[in-house]
């Protein structure tokens, strides 16, 4: 399901990713139920179609980019101008952001502070995105 763009359905997005995350059923191991005790990783997800947006850097040009979400708010991506930035989200309130590079291809994760714009937008250290947002 997506949302749509308006301010409150953003914000319900950022309250309910981590919560619908945790809520995602875990698998039980193969060959069986799980035992009692036992920790069973969780499921893979599947990745989501690549979400179409429109994003910016600093005060530059909005243009279209993709949101590709790995584990519902937990991990996603923004494709952007031939620039994937990788985001997570750690359960507890703290994001963070990596830019990989063709020179730096795993550089480190810096934490951000998710922010909202009058337009109204998402941003994150600078890097902003509108647009329709799945909350399932």
């Amino acid at each position: 399901m997506l949302a749509c763009l308006g301010h409150g359905c953003l914000v319900a997005l950022l309250l309910l990713m981590p919560a619908l995350a945790s809520a995602a059923p875990e698998a039980p191991p193969a060959g069986g139920t799980q035992a009692e005790g036992s920790h069973a990783e969780r499921a893979p997800v599947r990745p989501l179609e690549p979400i179409p947006l429109r994003c910016r850097q600093s005060s530059g040009p909005w243009r279209a980019c993709s949101l590709l979400v790995e584990r519902l708010g937990e991990r996603w991506s923004l494709l952007l101008n031939d620039q994937r930035l990788e985001f997570r989200h750690d359960g507890r309130g703290a994001v963070t952001m990596q830019r990989p590079s063709p020179g730096n291809p795993s550089p480190a994760w810096i934490p951000v502070e998710a922010r909202w714009t009058d337009d109204p937008a998402l941003c994150w250290n600078g890097v902003c995105a509108q647009g329709d947002f799945p909350l399932d």
